[in-house]
């Protein structure tokens, strides 16, 4: 996997918020899933770029993260693996993490609070994207 990109054939789910592109793709960990226990672990990566003429520090982190029953947990923290990344104008920062769930599938939905450098502050929305396992059929809806 090249650190300083997405993945090609991988679906990619993508928003804008007041310049800030922030793009998406998650992908099962089978090598750290336990289905026989119910723990299934996916990785995301995220590619955050500043579309905008103006920097940006990317401060905190906002989830919602939905399991296959409906059941949600939300976290929240001080920015994203440990960093609190400044993205200049038409610069690039990319990052990737993970999540574990009991059920073979859901979806994750969030925001970044953002800050431009005049101290405004704003939420960048990261699109709803969908964790999918061999572990369970999909069903188009």
């Amino acid at each position: 996997m090249v650190d300083d990109d997405l993945i090609d054939g991988v679906l990619t789910f993508e928003e804008t918020t007041e310049g800030i592109h922030i793009a998406v793709q998650s992908y099962f960990l089978n090598e750290q899933s336990k289905p026989e226990a119910q723990q299934y672990v996916w990785a995301y990566r995220i590619k955050i770029t500043n579309t905008s003429n103006k920097p940006v520090q990317l401060l905190n982190r906002h989830w919602i993260i939905t399991d296959s029953t409906g059941g949600i947990q939300e976290v929240k923290g001080v920015g994203v693996i440990g960093e609190q990344p400044v993205i200049r104008p038409n610069e690039t920062f990319i990052y990737t993490s993970g999540t574990p769930l009991g059920t073979p599938s859901g979806f994750m939905r969030g925001s970044y609070e953002m800050q431009r450098e005049d101290g405004m502050m704003f939420s960048a929305t990261i699109p709803a994207f969908s964790l999918d396992s061999p572990h369970v059929p999909l069903h188009i809806n």
